[in-house]
């Protein structure tokens, strides 16, 4: 039981990535509270995987920073502190570089972008007079790199970056750390992206798939290969990281 005497908040804790994150603190015994836009898958769950210690679901859209402020601030005297966020909550479209749709381009940043620095603020405002806490924000590869059609989405993740290495230099004399892990694992998302492939294009990407990623030649899996990664990032064991982007993705990129 490695996170027992932590409190957490999980954003995107419905599905995919935010999901496997939420069951593997549960099952590390942290108290947990889970926030998604999607309420009812959300709370199924928050349910199911609630243990000895329930687990909490709260709606929240990350966009918005009144709502973050004042469900955080719920969520934090319910558990009575906060230690550790995970800001999962995020979206993905891709779109022709020359023509993003307006509307995509504000989502995407405000989801992704504006989402990281709301939350971040508003567990920064719990964290500090507690003088500890660890937040983990969500990077990408896409953040690093060129890819078609995601320009907008690798903006917010580049953004995301920079947010993260700046506010735990900020935050750090506080006794607060913020790292970002870069997952390249099997998600929602990933799993819809392959079903608009073709035969061909399919077999194209998974043979790339197998040249890029040394260790497997695949995606990794969210509980198995991501979820120690993030407990280790909420636990004590990790106090002396901060201001790093940790790829998890067999290998697939390195960072400095």
């Amino acid at each position: 039981m490695r996170l027992s005497d932590k409190k957490i908040i999980v954003t995107g804790g419905a599905r995919g990535i935010g999901e496997a994150t939420v069951r593997a603190f549960a099952a590390a015994g942290a108290t947990v509270t889970a926030m998604d836009v999607d309420a009812d898958l959300g709370a199924r769950v928050a349910q199911d995987a609630s243990g000895d210690v329930p687990v909490t679901f709260r709606s929240l859209d990350v966009a918005d920073r009144a709502q973050v402020e004042t469900v955080f601030a719920g969520a934090a005297e319910a558990m009575g502190g906060l230690d550790v966020l995970v800001n999962v909550a995020g979206i993905q479209t891709f779109a022709p570089v020359h023509d993003i749709p307006s509307d995509l381009l504000q989502r995407i940043m405000s989801v992704n972008f504006y989402g990281t620095v709301h939350t971040n603020a508003a567990a920064y405002a719990v964290m500090k007079p507690q003088g500890s806490g660890a937040i983990i924000n969500f990077g990408s590869e896409s953040g690093l790199t060129a890819e078609p059609a995601n320009s907008a989405y690798g903006a917010s993740k580049a953004a995301v970056h920079t947010w993260t290495r700046s506010v735990a230099r900020d935050w750090g004399p506080d006794g607060i750390r913020v790292n970002a892990v870069l997952p390249y694992v099997v998600t929602p998302m990933y799993t819809e992206f392959r079903a608009q492939l073709t035969p061909e294009s399919l077999a194209a990407h998974d043979e790339d798939t197998k040249k890029q990623i040394p260790l497997g030649g695949r995606f990794g899996d969210p509980t198995t290969d991501l979820a120690p990664v993030l407990v280790f990032l909420a636990s004590d064991d990790s106090r002396f990281i901060t201001g790093q982007l940790l790829p998890v993705d067999g290998g697939l990129i390195s960072v400095r």
